[in-house]
């Protein structure tokens, strides 16, 4: 542990991409197998320990601390993992520190009732940066400001380092089809055996992503070079159907997948696809939920995501439906590298000849390209691309071959303009990692009734902890401070004295707050600090806002 350990405490006050991606390299090339496996596997999100909850972590420093001193202590750190790392008694005896494999395959193979003691004998043998380090790993919440595409950066330099021809576009492609702690993966990216074979393996394939783009920047591209299609607001999903033994032997008979864009099989939610999925293909496209042809707001599709139990209701109330963009694998050929107009009409090809003969025939459909001669045009139609549930357009380069991640140039994502309210802060609770010791998280509300009255309530509406620079954050946590009339544990309730401007991209309906709505993807856009709370906006104005 004490390895793994130093190198998040260093990648945590590394603030540049570079030195962190030194960090991890090194420590790949000084760190042992398996050990630098379950580093790679923490670094990227790959272990869970559903056992080894944040409230077991609670309840057994309640059996070495004081109730009260601990919430006061927890308050004023703001981060679990820090509190009852500094504040953890360690109890003298011949306790081993601990070996990171000795750690994640303890914890895995562990019952329920067993873990408690686990972690009591870890924390004791440990040091604070130790037990830090632990509780993090444990708890899933490292926050170290490393990304799985950066991790899989270093794996790609330590792989060049060792003298192999090897790009984050190599790493990816063999990437979900391995699993901790990944020793086959460090041999190839050593020269000590071949690539990874996962061929045999019903595996997503890395995502081409868009950059933003805004209509100041169109000036400098030809509109002749771009083809145009719709951002519909679902989920991005990634289709790996196999029927009849075609895909090289990619996918073993029958066997379909449907996975998110990080790679994560969504399937299980959505049993009448993936049943359906009848065909030999691997598809790029949305995930949505549509009626009579229609599709309907985002909100209808949060209702069918990560449901572990999907009811005959839910699947009647809120059909899935499939709007196809792109053609990865047809059989076993990969068309990835083709440019992107004929990928395009390989797909409509395939959809003609398929989709007639397919379960899949109502359930799936080609999003159309949008057919555009200037610039002024095309924004004319994005402009109203809000009335029509629409995110809003998709640029991509007619010849464009189909790559992973998010290359500069070929694609690009035109999205419609935010819309914006004056909000009440109402509610602040500490941030995680670098803002552990601030109040950067913030609920907001809007008023329902008049609020010059004096009969108007704040009802709570959205929550957001980004938009704003270090130092405004500097000036919002003192407000928070001089302005606290309550605490619920960590939450400080304030006055109603903060009025922030939040940008967001829709309203739906929500049962989660007592508005009845909920903001899509709240950021705060301005902080008012010369608006008095009073001329805020209300619920009403929000309710207008819903996407029908």
């Amino acid at each position: 542990m004490k390895a793994f350990a130093m190198l998040l405490d260093r990648l945590a006050f590394t603030p540049g991409r570079l030195g962190k991606l030194r960090l991890i390299e090194a420590h790949f090339a000084a760190t042992p197998d398996p050990d630098r496996g379950y580093a790679l596997a923490a670094l990227t999100g790959g272990l869970a320990f559903d056992a080894a909850k944040p409230a077991m972590i609670r309840a057994l420093v309640a059996t070495r601390v004081d109730a009260a001193l601990f919430e006061w202590s927890y308050d004023f750190v703001g981060d679990l993992a820090e509190t009852v790392a500094l504040i953890w008694p360690q109890r003298p005896g011949a306790n081993r520190e601990p070996e990171l494999t000795e750690v994640v395959e303890g914890l895995s193979a562990a019952k329920k009732t067993e873990v408690p003691a686990l972690v009591e004998r870890w924390l004791d043998a440990l040091d604070a940066n130790g037990r830090w380090a632990l509780l993090k790993l444990i708890t899933g919440g490292l926050r170290v400001g490393v990304s799985a595409r950066l991790a899989k950066t270093a794996l790609a330099q330590f792989g060049a380092g060792n003298g192999q021809t090897v790009d984050v576009g190599a790493v990816e492609e063999v990437w979900h089809g391995l699993t901790p702690p990944y020793e086959a993966l460090f041999a190839w990216l050593e020269g000590r055996a071949p690539r990874p074979s996962v061929d045999s393996l019903a595996m997503f394939r890395p995502l081409m992503l868009a950059n933003p783009i805004e209509a100041a920047e169109l000036a400098g591209l030809d509109p002749a070079d771009y083809a145009a299609e719709w951002k519909w607001d679902g989920i991005r999903v990634q289709i790996v159907a196999r029927a009849d033994g075609g895909l090289g032997g990619s996918l073993g008979q029958g066997e379909s997948r449907l996975f998110s864009r990080t790679g994560d099989d969504v399937g299980g939610a959505f049993p009448d696809l993936v049943g359906a999925l009848d065909f030999d293909a691997v598809l790029d496209g949305e995930l949505l939920v549509c009626r009579d042809g229609v599709v309907a707001p985002f909100n209808d599709l949060q209702q069918r995501l990560n449901r572990k139990v999907v009811t005959a209701k839910m699947l009647a109330d809120y059909p899935a439906f499939l709007r196809l963009y792109d053609i990865l694998f047809e059989g076993g050929e990969d068309l990835r590298p083709l440019p992107f107009m004929e990928r395009r009409r390989r797909l409509e090809a395939w959809h003609a000849a398929t989709a007639p003969r397919s379960r899949m025939k109502d359930r799936m459909d080609l999003s159309p390209l949008v057919p555009f001669a200037s610039w002024d045009e095309l924004t004319a139609l994005r402009d109203g691309a809000r009335m029509a549930g629409i995110e809003g357009l998709m640029l991509k380069r007619c010849d464009s071959p189909y790559v992973s991640g998010r290359p500069k140039g070929p694609w690009f994502k035109w999205k419609r303009g935010a819309l914006t309210l004056d909000v009440v802060v109402m509610y602040a609770q500490r941030g995680h990692g670098k803002r552990s010791s601030y109040y950067s998280d913030y609920t907001f509300g809007a008023w329902r009734g008049d609020p010059t009255d004096g009969a108007a309530e704040l009802v709570p509406v959205g929550k957001a902890y980004f938009g704003f620079t270090d130092a405004e954050l500097l000036r919002l946590d003192k407000w928070v401070r001089d302005n606290t009339i309550d605490r619920f544990g960590p939450v400080r309730q304030v006055r109603p004295g903060l009025v922030l401007e939040v940008a967001f991209d829709s309203v739906h309906p929500s049962t989660r707050h007592k508005s009845g709505l909920a903001m899509r993807f709240p950021r705060v856009h301005r902080i008012r600090w010369d608006k008095p709370p009073e001329e805020a906006d209300r619920v009403e104005t929000l309710a207008a806002m819903v996407v029908s």
